[in-house]
């Protein structure tokens, strides 16, 4: 039946604004083609300045959202940067052996396992972030102020779309 229901909501909504047609549909003018291009292209980049260092990209990004509060268990992490489960317990114990990143026990409910900065976790990465800073000012170098900004804007509402529709379908993103 949630099937039925979705396949039903998403032809209303491609009744009411139908942003492309089978006839013209190209993938070059695809937004899933278009940004999944510019996510692998971005994060080779990415990868590439952490060539170098004791942490690699990947463990950057857990390291961040720690910092910036948007994921504190492994399973939260996983589903925010959309990696398998397994891999990001192993993840999280590379850190963790590191001594960049700390596990505690949930404090509302002692199953759960919360994750925080280290002192040398919070410096790893805030050491990277003018790397990191440095790269997307030179990417969008030839973009106005209002070109980023409404970039920001745009994907931030197709994130918000996409979660909205995952929600819908009962899934996760």
């Amino acid at each position: 039946m949630v099937a039925k229901a979705t396949f039903a909501s998403y032809i209303a909504t491609m009744a009411r604004s139908p942003h492309y047609h089978v006839k013209t549909f190209l993938a070059p003018n695809c937004i899933g083609y278009l940004v999944s291009r510019a996510y692998a292209s971005n994060r080779a980049q990415l990868e590439r300045l952490f060539d170098h260092e004791d942490i690699n990209f990947t463990q950057w990004r857990v390291l961040m959202c720690l910092r910036e509060n948007i994921a504190n268990t492994a399973a939260d992490m996983s589903r925010e940067l959309a990696h398998d489960k397994g891999s990001m317990t192993r993840l999280v114990d590379q850190l963790e052996s590191q001594g960049l990143l700390k596990r505690h026990q949930g404090k509302t409910d002692r199953r759960v396992v919360v994750l925080s900065l280290s002192a040398s976790g919070r410096a790893a990465v805030n050491r990277l972030v003018p790397r990191v800073v440095g790269y997307y000012n030179t990417l969008l170098a030839d973009f106005s102020p209002q070109e980023v900004k409404q970039l920001t804007q745009l994907l931030t509402k197709l994130k918000s779309a996409l979660q909205s529709l995952h929600e819908r379908q009962g899934d996760e993103p």
